[in-house]
């Protein structure tokens, strides 16, 4: 696109003008240069030219590339096992680093191993844009999840270049260190660091695996932790990047239900996450009678009822509450339980209304114990993260991308914990879901076909060079 500029200095420089244009499209721009340094003015804006018809995904080869990374995997095919810091971990980062290499982005990394590959814009002074996701996968999970995300913005990446577009922000890909909380307990735990949580290092000082591994042993093992422990050296200031966008597989059966090619993510909700402890006097199956008997186990199904009443009293579909656990002692067929546990996971986009739900859990957790005749041992909240909203800008910005691309899309939110959650907290923030087979996630029957992450790529690779030119 040619400025107003530019065609008044037709007149006197014809065809010096028409060079200096034909140079920038073409990457090199010296006399351009020149003219803008002896003018004082722009003689052309960034643009990018035909941008939906010269946008070429080549989904092939990327499902290629997922089927490849899910090899790196400590369960067998089809089913992906990928824990922080395995050596299958590393493995796998090393396969998607050197992709990153190929595609021409330059790698830093930092002392917990997020990995950033940046494409550097014309003003790279300016706040980058970035996208990515994570590649660690629960035990004997599926290919996608957190995979798309950051295979899928490499070849958006590439797909720009192939066209022809010159980012002016810089372009950013970012895989997030241990996004699922297998290990260490704690989800998100890259992304947390990079929004500056300082409780969090000071648990990752003391955090443990179940094989009694520290946390700062296990990164050491690595390669990473090379600062020691100073884990807030991941911290990362608000207004790093300019936006922050996700792609992602939805985990969840409407846009495949509905025939609808990508769903645009306008808020996520977060968890809060409960341990709960009852105590009893427990004894023989047989010989307690019912009237004297102090069952840790009856109250601890009792209050898994009273999750399921209080969250269905809210009134609204997006509130959501499930006991993940529930564990008796001493787990004998013929014993009352003495001991139960559990561990309950409540989530919603409106803060207030998860936290009235919360209190209303520990309202009945208290009455439970009373009535039944035990001891209400623990009831503490391990964590109570806030949802997030997408950026009005960017989901502007995707939908637009949508249209121009001709794809149907669906205003929805995300029920599932994301690291958009807390880049939220650095930048403004916005995801793209695409259909996965019958819903499925968390399992090796996750699958999503090459059409949707060829749909799902083109409208990430549009609104990063929409965000980029902004």
């Amino acid at each position: 696109m040619v400025s107003t500029r530019c065609s008044l200095l037709l007149t006197i420089f014809p065809l010096i003008c028409f060079s200096s244009i034909a140079a920038y499209n073409d990457g090199q721009d010296p006399i351009a240069k020149t003219m803008e340094e002896f003018s004082g003015y722009p003689i052309h804006e960034p643009n990018f030219p035909n941008s939906v018809s010269s946008l070429s995904v080549d989904a092939t080869s990327l499902q290629n590339q997922i089927e490849e990374l899910s090899t790196f995997s400590d369960a067998p095919a089809p089913a992906v096992t990928r824990i922080l810091y395995s050596e299958k971990d590393v493995l796998a980062r090393r396969y998607v680093k050197n992709l990153m290499r190929i595609s021409g982005l330059s790698i830093r990394e930092d002392s917990i191993g997020n990995i950033f590959g940046l494409w550097e814009g014309s003003e790279p002074e300016l706040a980058a844009v970035s996208t990515g996701s994570h590649i660690d996968a629960i035990p004997y999970s599926g290919k996608y999840d957190g995979v798309v995300g950051v295979l899928g913005a490499i070849e958006a990446i590439n797909a720009l270049k192939r066209s022809g577009f010159k980012p002016k922000r810089s372009l950013e890909v970012i895989v997030f260190t241990s996004e699922e909380p297998t290990r260490f307990g704690i989800s998100c735990l890259g992304s947390r660091l990079m929004a500056r949580s300082e409780s969090l290092v000071e648990v990752l000082k003391k955090t443990t695996d179940n094989q009694n591994i520290t946390f700062l042993e296990a990164a050491r093992s690595a390669g990473y932790a090379a600062d020691g422990d100073n884990f807030s050296s991941v911290f990362l200031k608000k207004g790093s990047y300019s936006a922050f966008i996700e792609l992602h597989i939805e985990q969840g059966p409407i846009l495949e239900e509905e025939g609808i090619s990508v769903g645009i993510v306008t808020a996520i909700a977060a968890p809060a996450s409960i341990k709960v402890d009852f105590e009893g006097n427990g004894g023989h199956a047989g010989a307690v009678l019912m009237p004297t008997r102090n069952d840790a186990g009856l109250a601890a199904a009792e209050l898994a009822l009273s999750v399921e009443k209080h969250v269905l009293e809210s009134g609204s579909i997006d509130t959501v509450g499930t006991v993940g656990i529930l564990e008796l002692h001493p787990g004998a067929i013929n014993s009352i339980p003495s001991k139960a546990h559990l561990e309950i996971d409540t989530r919603d986009i409106d803060e207030d209304r998860r936290n009235i739900v919360i209190d209303k859990i520990q309202e009945s957790a208290l009455r439970i114990a009373e009535r039944r005749g035990v001891k209400l041992s623990e009831f503490s909240i391990v964590n109570k993260d806030p949802p997030a909203q997408s950026d009005e800008g960017i989901v502007k910005a995707m939908k637009a991308a949508s249209e121009e691309l001709k794809l149907s899309h669906k205003l929805m939110i995300s029920r599932a914990y994301h690291d958009s959650l807390f880049m939220a907290r650095v930048s403004p923030m916005g995801m793209v879901f695409i259909p996965c087979y019958k819903g499925y996630s968390h399992k090796p029957e996750e699958y999503s076909s090459a059409e949707d992450l060829g749909n799902g790529v083109k409208v990430l690779a549009l609104t990063l060079a929409k965000l980029s030119l902004a």
